[in-house]
């Protein structure tokens, strides 16, 4: 209704009280408020919560390269199994202090996000590997090649004929 938007003029008597008291409490002109509130709200817990983040990603990272680069000293060869081990076995030692249950849940997502993750890569890389292809070879111009002995030549049939 209009009323809902300030329109007073346009509202019916009753719904003049009650469009005031939107006006003051939580109406349109405080409705922005509002947004700008909530706005800065999310701002600050961002701010807040950014160190917390950050120190969580740098330790997952760290342990991450840490069981990568083993995985690949260990088996001597470094492919895609590497990073999706080590996926899972990061999200098992994160999970560690809250039981065997948690361990195997956060392996099990640690290795599918890291399967996905590396079957994305490896799509990627065979998409743009076939833009770089080596083309094949053009065909040669007939026009262009020698005559062979006896044949006339390319462009003048039989010529031969008018002498």
């Amino acid at each position: 209704r209009l009323g809902r938007f300030g329109a007073g003029g346009v509202a019916l008597p009753r719904d003049r009280l009650l469009q005031a008291g939107r006006w003051r409490h939580g109406g349109v002109r405080s409705r922005t408020l509002g947004i700008r509130h909530r706005f800065r709200g999310s701002i600050n817990a961002v701010r807040i919560r950014a160190p917390q983040i950050g120190g969580s990603f740098a330790v997952w990272g760290g342990l991450f390269s840490t069981i990568d680069c083993g995985l690949v000293r260990l088996r001597g060869k470094e492919d895609p199994w590497n990073s999706i081990t080590s996926g899972a076995l990061t999200g098992a030692v994160l999970a560690a202090r809250s039981g065997p249950l948690a361990m195997v849940g956060s392996a099990m997502m640690g290795g599918i996000l890291l399967a996905l993750i590396e079957g994305v890569g490896i799509l990627l890389t065979r998409y743009t590997a076939q833009q770089f292809r080596n083309a094949p070879p053009f065909l040669e111009d007939p026009n262009q090649l020698t005559p062979k002995e006896g044949a006339p030549a390319p462009g003048y049939p039989n010529y031969q004929q008018y002498h």
